[in-house]
């Protein structure tokens, strides 16, 4: 699976490794929305940061004034600031969290409506060389990982960053000579934790990979469950991704292990140098060149900087490694489709007439760039026209409806739409005019109302219903529990075939388009399925201009025109009667997929087609 995962993503993603935090530099805009809310937090870690700083200040007045007969109205008053000051820090803390969490929530939720958003309008080029659950992955784990940098990592960040700086500076105040030793250690601590956060960026990008790689294959099993149980793959299944988890969790424990180090390395350099500071400072105390409380609270103040610091090479680590993740969700706000809208799209002629020419187009699909799907296709269809496309598998049936759609652009030649060039119009807008009905429609996971309303989401209940009855749908859908509410489940799977099909078909009806593609509608349904589903198509049919892909010889024999496509040519066009006097490639494939249609319609009988062997390309 990871030699596919990498086919995947391609030679440039090892240019992706060693990616710096400048990855997440995307995410600031997202950020920036919330100035308010930033600004409070901002405010909140001031005060915070304030309150402890006080803290050793009163400590030196107690411990150089304090302990005496007299000293101990001055240890009240001290202790009684104290708590103020606790209190003052306490509250400062828990805005500053509520601020800053309730900040990385927001800017999570508008990432994920972001890179989702785009996600709707790449073209499929995009998706041909991605695995859905791995873009799921990113979606969810990724978007998780940089929550915790918005909601938690900056946070500290900044918290330490104040601390560090106030300690510092309390610290040239209160004693000019430890501090320049402090001070000239810092680099001796910050250049090895800088250096080696390049090894953490790595592997935190390695271990989200290989998370997603698992997240994928996991999506495509469940996805699958019925054909993996039918050929008892269950426990191969599970032992795969295993497999994939394992690596998972390999790439994730060295992530940590490296994370790990750094930290430990820190925690030693750091401390130790503390250490060092305060015996120095304990030998200035003998000496008598600085008092007892001068020395605590340097040394206060040293901690607090220590700790910060130490903190901060933490943070560095959590935030290299949500740069990985950050990384990949920026992959998919930078991608910008290959199908696009023009600059100034031009609108397409009303009323709609429903006319479709294709002037020698050329197309080859971006995954096989050696072999060319359609190589100079050209034909026209006027309004109302019924034109079937047959030909063997892989001959460019398909294709031609996908650019029809504007799935893609073609390379070379021009298809039009009423005339008009689709390349200079917006692709939503061309769709608009176009229904598809295909071989595996799909069902979405809500109610049998909502499926059929995906064709015109405005449409009312007795539109709904008008349409499942001329789909010849509306029988088995009063049949169901709830009826039109009945939940249908995850790609439709309590719908028979032939009922999904007849969903898709009233979603069609309902969206009135003037131009209807049918890729193959009936090819995989019993017979009794297809004579409905026929029936309705019938009633589809009525008025539009249709291109349709099928084997049934009914259809194609309806059909006005019909195109015979072989690798990626138009070889015959004409009549069923016509192509069969010919005796050509037409003639050849009825032969093999018609045969008993052919033999049943000679005796007078419903012709019914046979299934071809070869699936749809």
């Amino acid at each position: 699976m990871r030699g596919a995962r990498d086919k995947t993503r391609g030679g440039k993603d090892q240019g992706r490794k060693t990616a710096s935090l400048s990855a997440l530099r995307p995410l600031i805009p997202f950020a920036l929305v919330y100035r308010g809310r930033i600004l409070a937090a901002f405010l909140s870690l001031l005060v915070a940061s304030g309150a402890t700083l006080v803290v050793p200040l009163a400590m030196r007045r107690v411990i150089d004034h304090g302990f005496s007969a007299e000293g101990a109205s001055v240890i009240d008053a001290y202790f009684a600031g104290l708590i103020g000051v606790v209190a003052v820090l306490a509250l400062s803390s828990a805005a500053r969290t509520y601020t800053v969490v309730t900040l990385g929530e927001r800017v999570v939720a508008d990432l994920r409506s972001a890179v989702f958003r785009r996600l709707t309008i790449l073209d499929p080029a995009f998706f041909d060389r991605s695995q859905s659950g791995e873009i799921i992955s990113r979606l969810t784990a990724d978007a998780t990982q940089v929550k915790s940098v918005f909601g938690v990592s900056i946070s500290i960040l900044l918290r330490n960053a104040f601390l560090f700086v106030g300690a510092v500076t309390m610290m040239v105040i209160t004693s000019p000579r430890l501090s320049i030793l402090v001070l000239a250690a810092i680099p001796l601590i910050v250049f090895p934790l800088i250096l080696s956060g390049r090894g953490v960026r790595r592997r935190s990008r390695a271990a989200q990979d290989r998370l997603a790689d698992a997240s994928a294959y996991a999506s495509e099993a469940v996805g699958a469950i019925r054909t993996m149980q039918a050929f008892g793959m269950g426990e191969a299944t599970a032992l795969r991704f295993a497999a994939a988890s394992e690596d998972a969790y390999v790439a994730a424990r060295d992530s940590i292990r490296a994370r790990a180090l750094l930290t430990g390395v820190a925690i030693f350099l750091i401390s130790a140098s503390v250490v060092g500071v305060m015996w120095y400072g304990a030998q200035g105390v003998l000496a008598g060149t600085m008092s007892a409380g001068q020395l605590s609270q340097f040394v206060l103040y040293a901690v607090f900087g220590a700790s910060a610091l130490g903190q901060l090479s933490e943070v560095y680590g959590e935030l290299a490694q949500a740069a990985g993740a950050a990384e990949r969700l920026g992959e998919i706000l930078a991608a910008q489709p290959v199908v696009r809208a023009p600059p100034e799209p031009r609108s397409l002629p009303l009323p709609a007439r429903g006319e479709v020419a294709f002037e020698a187009v050329r197309f080859t699909y971006p995954t096989r760039p050696e072999h060319a799907a359609l190589d100079g296709v050209g034909f026209t269809v006027a309004r109302g026209e019924r034109v079937a496309l047959v030909g063997p598998s892989g001959a460019g049936k398909t294709t031609i409806l996908q650019l029809l759609l504007r799935f893609y652009d073609p390379e070379a030649g021009t298809v039009r739409v009423d005339g008009v060039d689709i390349a200079s119009v917006d692709p939503g807008a061309l769709r608009q005019r176009l229904s598809l009905v295909p071989q595996d429609p799909t069902v979405f996971s809500g109610t049998v109302a909502e499926n059929i309303r995906y064709g015109r989401p405005e449409a009312g209940e007795a539109e709904i219903r008008r349409a499942a009855e001329l789909a010849h749908a509306d029988g088995f859908i009063r049949a169901l529990p709830q009826g039109y509410g009945t939940m249908v489940g995850e790609r439709g799977v309590t719908l028979s075939g032939g009922q999904r099909q007849r969903v898709a078909i009233a979603r069609a009806i309902l969206k009135d388009a003037p131009i209807l593609l049918l890729d193959e509608a009936t090819s995989a349904l019993d017979a009794e399925s297809e004579r409905a589903v026929q029936t309705a198509l019938d009633t589809l049919m009525r008025g539009r201009t249709t291109l349709v892909i099928a084997h049934r010889l009914a259809t194609i024999r309806a059909a006005d025109r019909i195109l015979v496509l072989d690798g990626g040519r138009i070889v015959e066009q004409g009549t069923h009667e016509s192509l069969l006097a010919d005796g050509a490639l037409y003639a050849q494939l009825a032969a093999l997929q018609f045969t008993d249609a052919l033999d049943e319609t000679a005796r007078g009988k419903e012709p019914r087609a046979r299934r071809s062997a070869l699936p749809a390309e």
